[in-house]
């Protein structure tokens, strides 16, 4: 059987371990090494016991050597580091980022929102921001896969079809996310030590979070008109998850039915996303430990407003799973291997 041998830079963080538990039972893949900065000599199963009883690799520091060993990078690093690696790929590499170094198609938007020069400019045209669903066999073509955000992919999967149908409008769309704590990383219980993380509900981000760039920027590929939208993201008092809840109008013709039907028609062979019932409610219990998107449709009071809610577990569809995915679609897999 043919396996691509992979390397895993990243590995000790939350989506890190995440991504290890999934590739461990793909059958096409052989993970040749696991990198990381501060766990350099430890075994993975120092992070996460369920491992343990897998044969895998001590963690390593990278080392652009291991470029000869690998087929497939996948980095799940703090942003920016990821270009540095892309600048050593080989031919035979294809490199996954599942941070934001290859997510905005211009340098001067990444410097912008993330405050950093990008370190690898010529390598951004050389990259596709992949949404599997919505990117399908273009990705074949590339060899740098920039992975979507987690806010951004639940937000996109229902927005992007409704607005090439052009069945709503674009003038005032309103997002309101929640998270699990999970998001933010291993640094989470730092970065808000002050705050109660587990009996709170906070905001962050009002106005000017990063994964506005990121939402405006496919949005508008799919639009001729100017997209405006306000998003909020929330940190929820929940390990993981995430739930979108978004308010749209609709235009003139267009009603909820016809607004499920077409989000229908666009993921019937997309089977990790769910349309469920009109004015279903879901939550992110729904979707946890899965690559499924699930999308509600739901009246509102009037007629030409309806609610989208979108939920996601962000650990997987929105990052490691969604990895996977892209792998599965460039190497010709099975789009469910190791997502089952």
């Amino acid at each position: 059987m043919f396996k691509l041998k992979a390397l895993i830079a990243g590995s000790t963080g939350y989506i890190g371990i995440q991504l290890i538990r999934l590739l461990v039972n793909h059958k096409n893949i052989d993970i040749k090494y696991l990198c990381g900065h501060t766990s350099i000599g430890k075994k993975i199963s120092f992070y996460d016991k369920k491992l343990k009883l897998k044969k895998l690799p001590k963690i390593t520091k990278f080392n652009k050597k291991y470029l000869n060993d690998v087929d497939v990078i996948f980095t799940a690093l703090p942003n920016g580091e990821a270009q540095e690696i892309s600048k050593y790929l080989l031919k035979k590499n294809t490199l996954i980022d599942l941070a934001a170094d290859f997510r905005l198609n211009k340098s001067s938007e990444f410097l912008k929102w993330y405050k950093q020069k990008h370190k690898a400019i010529n390598n951004i045209g050389k990259s596709i921001y992949s949404l599997p669903e919505i990117t399908g066999n273009k990705i074949k073509k590339f060899s740098i896969i920039g992975c979507p955000g987690c806010y951004p992919t639940s937000v996109l999967l229902p927005l992007i079809p409704l607005i090439k149908n052009k069945s709503i409008t674009t003038n005032n769309i309103i997002i309101d996310s929640k998270s699990g704590y999970s998001g933010a990383g291993r640094g989470v219980h730092k970065k808000y030590k002050d705050k109660n993380l587990y009996d709170s509900l906070s905001a962050y981000g009002v106005g000017f979070h990063r994964h506005n760039s990121e939402i405006d920027q496919e949005l508008q590929n799919y639009s001729n008109s100017k997209i405006n939208f306000t998003f909020t993201p929330h940190l929820t008092p929940m390990f993981r998850g995430i739930l979108s809840t978004i308010y749209i109008d609709l235009n003139k013709g267009f009603s909820i039915d016809k607004v499920i039907k077409t989000l229908k028609k666009f993921h019937i062979k997309n089977q990790f996303v769910k349309i469920l019932k009109k004015d279903t409610l879901i939550s992110t219990n729904d979707v946890i430990n899965s690559n499924n998107c699930y999308i509600s449709v739901c009246r509102t009071k009037y007629k030409n407003k309806v609610v989208i809610l979108s939920a996601i577990d962000n650990l997987i569809k929105g990052g490691a799973g969604q990895a996977i995915q892209n792998m599965n679609l460039k190497f010709g897999f099975k789009m469910n291997e190791g997502l089952r």
